[in-house]
């Protein structure tokens, strides 16, 4: 996950609709089940579709109050301590 990414599709959501987001999510989760791609291909399609998901709970959390910079903070706090465990 890339905070840079995450904060411009936060930036998209807040900006246009998060339905977008939602309906790029589908199409990305389902070309994933294309048999003739390769693993590098796979890996770029799963690290937007990490972002995306990144960036609506970034959104959710500003919606309920948080400050941006504050929920991509503390996003970023979350992914990094899951995986140091």
């Amino acid at each position: 996950m890339k905070i840079p990414i995450i904060k411009q599709l936060t930036t998209f959501i807040e900006n246009n609709d998060e339905d977008y987001i939602n309906e790029t999510l589908e199409v990305l989760e389902d070309l994933t089940e294309v048999s003739s791609l390769k693993d590098e291909e796979l890996d770029i399609i799963g690290e937007l579709i990490s972002n995306m998901y990144g960036a609506l709970e970034v959104h959710a959390e500003i919606k309920n109050g948080t400050p941006k910079k504050e929920a991509l903070n503390g996003f970023m706090k979350r992914v990094l301590g899951s995986i140091d465990q």
